[in-house]
């Protein structure tokens, strides 16, 4: 009898030593499958190894949706799968374990991940691609299915597509492209999801340009399916192409090749966007609420464990935490003991007023490591506080975050109130104007989404300037600062007052001449150079001359003494004049563009511009003025001749007028001074539909130019003195005197402000005079006397 028990005693003995030694290696395998330990795993996947267990072995992800489908294919049985998606709990019902896949998909999909984690610019992109131009090619949508149908892409994918074939980016050439982009709609990649795109792996073989990915780039918002949500299942290899993603993790982006975007909803705008909240720099630094979050709580699976915590912070005061487990279709069954007390707090707040009364915005992950809220909070200028570990933030690290939002820890969630409370106003103002900056400058829109994401790869290349930190954090940000004009930032106006400088002395008169009249002292023109001959600060006098008539001699127009005068036309060689079509996308080759008043000549080495129509009668005294009040506001026009926009409530449209008004919204540039930058930027940055318009009906160039102006600085124009007219209406016959003129520039205003998105142009009622004017006082003491003298004529 003893003996058979010391038997037993082993076999038991032996049976737990096997146990332990094949548990622990099974645990060991489980926190090296991605190559981590559990000492630098992110807390949420500490906190969640049990799920992450069962995601693991357990996946429905892309790869074995359609093994679902087949196996169990019917609209009913789909349905029962979406209802997984909303019952996080189910996973080890037999229900589910029914439709598992296989461990082999899993694997073999971790094991095709190997090269795409070691991508960098240099082993997975060829810059030879790019030397020439950074263009982009999107493919053509694809062909009719055998259903007769064509494959659909979501409402935001359309907007992506739409916004890079209406830029400066798109080439329809393939052959010229450096970037390629997929008519293939990748921003969904749930395979739970209704606006999941289907056989992916097919369609990218298909494609004539694919190479693996190669110089491709990838826009996806959601990866990955319920219980598991991996980030790298997107139900397709992307082999070597640029992942544009929402919710990415330090863990899984390949740093310098990857870029991080926001997570957007489905009615984002496509261009332009809602501005941002805050209207004004005198708002409150402190708000009702402090701290405040509401949204929905998971019971149970992935971001659950944060979000579940919360209510420990609500005070009902300065803290608003509520949330509600009151959402998918059996919430019922999955609540909680505080689900109904949870309920009827959440219902006592309203979203919008928390959002607007609020100084920080509790920003949690949710299923995915981003979140709506953040591009709410940041539009509201409510400061994020975040609480979602290992997550890239978009953009960086181009953006610096620490200027506009607050790390937490999701370990430490009771440590958020006192982090907040301990930061001072003055840090809370400031923080909150850099959000109103970002917002509008990166975020407010999917044209500007993408285009950010294109200029961050396109400072990757080899010979592109890399804008300075001090570009991409502060206003008007690296989309209105090309780098191709200067690397110091003293070139851009913007930029003089942040580093205590003053434009560079002098200025060029650029006089554009559409009508040519004889030149002689009895000319508008003659006389107008005269005037600028004899201002102390003019340093070069530009004709460009773009009439019909033959460009006359130099010697027909008055001494200029030591001030050079150049004669410009506006085609000056064949090689200029292929330049100059391309750069405005002109339709009709034998016609100049009248943008080419703007084109940034390289004989104007001056900060300032004194642009002029050939008829404009300024004397020398208003000259001088304007432009020392334009030395005041480099950044903005400064000028004589002022016109206003307003809106047509009965014809549901922008109008324009000339008349006297108690405002005005644009000077006029056929007599006003600005930077020479935005020459560079009126030619390089517009849209071909804007410079196509002005093109075609040879007018609106100036209102073209103070919407471009007014949507870089968010400021209005500069009217100087009390003058109207301007121009010299006896002598010269001027097209702007034809009877349609005003009905052609309303059609421009609504056609430029469809395309930018939104009406840049800012009303002002503000007009500079010199001291003294209109004083009792002697003439002979005031320092611009010719100016009063103007209006007594």
């Amino acid at each position: 009898m003893q003996a058979k028990k010391r038997y037993i005693l082993v076999v038991l003995s032996c049976a737990f030593l096997a146990y332990c030694y094949f548990g622990g290696y099974r645990i060991k395998k489980l926190f090296n499958l991605n190559g981590n330990t559990p000492e630098n795993l992110p807390s949420y996947v500490l906190s969640q190894n049990r799920i992450n267990y069962h995601s693991s072995k357990y996946n429905v992800n892309e790869n074995n949706h359609n093994f679902i489908l087949h196996k169990y294919g019917t609209s009913k049985d789909n349905n029962r799968i979406k209802h997984f998606k909303d019952n996080d709990d189910l996973y080890e019902t037999p229900e589910y374990n029914r439709l598992k896949a296989s461990d082999h998909h899993y694997h073999s999909h971790q094991k095709s991940n190997v090269n795409f984690n070691e991508c960098t610019m240099e082993t997975c992109f060829d810059f030879t691609k790019c030397y020439d131009d950074f263009l982009v090619y999107v493919y053509p949508s694809e062909p009719v299915n055998s259903l007769g149908t064509t494959p659909q892409v979501s409402a935001n994918y359309q907007k992506i597509l739409t916004t890079i074939i209406e830029s400066r980016y798109y080439t329809s050439d393939p052959e010229k492209a450096c970037l390629f982009v997929l008519a293939i709609d990748t921003l969904d990649r749930d395979s739970l999801s209704e606006d999941l795109v289907r056989n992916v792996p097919q369609r990218l073989q298909r494609l004539p340009y694919w190479n693996n990915g190669k110089n491709h780039i990838i826009f996806n918002l959601y990866s990955g399916t319920w219980p598991s949500y991996l980030e790298l299942g997107l139900g397709f290899d992307p082999g070597q192409a640029i992942l544009a993603k929402a919710s990415m993790s330090t863990q899984t982006m390949r740093h310098g090749f990857d870029v991080s975007i926001p997570l957007f909803h489905k009615h984002f705008p496509l261009r332009s966007g809602h501005t941002g909240m805050i209207t004004a720099n005198n708002f409150p630094v402190n708000k009702k609420y402090l701290l405040a979050f509401k949204g929905k709580r998971y019971v149970h699976g992935i971001g659950s464990e944060t979000r579940n915590s919360l209510f420990h912070l609500h005070n009902g005061k300065d803290i608003v935490m509520v949330t509600t487990c009151r959402h998918g279709k059996s919430w019922r069954e999955l609540q909680d003991g505080r689900c109904d007390e949870d309920n009827r707090e959440y219902d006592r707040y309203d979203y919008e007023t928390i959002l607007q009364n609020s100084t920080f915005c509790l920003v949690p992950r949710g299923r995915r490591l981003g979140s709506f809220r953040f591009l709410e909070a940041l539009q509201a200028g409510c400061i994020p506080v975040l609480l979602s570990n290992s997550w890239v933030l978009p953009f960086s690290p181009h953006i610096d975050w620490k200027q506009a939002a607050i790390w937490g820890d999701e370990r430490l969630l009771l440590q958020v109130v006192d982090i907040v409370r301990s930061i001072s106003p003055s840090k809370i103002m400031a923080m909150r104007q850099q959000t109103q900056i970002l917002w509008e400058r990166y975020f407010s829109s999917i044209e500007k989404i993408v285009f950010t994401t294109l200029e961050i790869i396109r400072e990757r290349l080899p010979d592109y300037p890399v804008r300075k930190g001090l570009i991409w954090n502060t206003s008007p940000g690296s989309l209105l600062t090309l780098p191709t004009f200067s690397d110091n930032l003293r070139d851009f106006p913007f930029y003089l007052d942040v580093l205590g400088y003053e434009p560079r002395s002098n200025y060029t008169a650029v006089v554009f001449v559409q009508v040519g009249q004889a030149i002689n002292p009895s000319s508008a023109l003659y006389k107008l150079v005269k005037s600028i001959t004899k201002s102390q600060f003019v340093n070069r006098i530009l004709i460009l001359w773009a009439a019909d008539q033959k460009v006359p001699s130099r010697k027909r127009f008055p001494s200029t003494g030591h001030i050079p005068l150049h004669i410009v036309t506006s085609l000056n060689s064949p090689q200029q004049q292929m330049q100059t079509h391309s750069s405005i996308g002109a339709t009709d080759e034998s016609r100049p563009s009248i943008s080419q008043r703007f084109q940034p000549h390289p004989l104007i080495e001056t900060d300032a511009i004194l642009s002029l129509d050939e008829d404009a009668i300024l004397n020398t005294e208003e000259i001088d003025f304007a432009y020392n009040v334009w030395k005041s506001f480099p950044e903005r026009i400064v000028g004589f001749p002022a016109r206003a926009h307003f809106y047509d409530d009965s014809k549901n449209s922008w109008g324009y007028t000339s008349k006297w008004t108690n405002y005005y919204s644009i000077v006029l540039t056929g007599a006003a001074f600005y930077h020479r930058y935005y020459n560079y930027l009126y030619t390089n940055f517009l849209s071909h539909l804007l410079l196509k318009t002005v093109q075609q009906s040879s007018n609106c160039e100036d209102i073209l130019m103070n919407m471009m102006v007014s949507h870089v600085t968010r400021k209005p124009p500069i009217k100087v003195t009390q003058r109207k007219a301007y121009k010299d209406r006896d002598s010269v016959r001027s097209p702007w005197n034809d009877p349609d003129h005003f009905i052609q520039r309303q059609s421009c205003l609504n056609t430029f402000v469809a395309v930018f998105g939104y009406m840049p142009l800012l009303k002002s009622n503000m007009r500079l005079d010199p001291v003294l004017y209109k004083d009792a006082v002697s003439n002979l003491r005031k320092k611009y006397r010719q100016i009063e003298l103007v209006g007594k004529r």
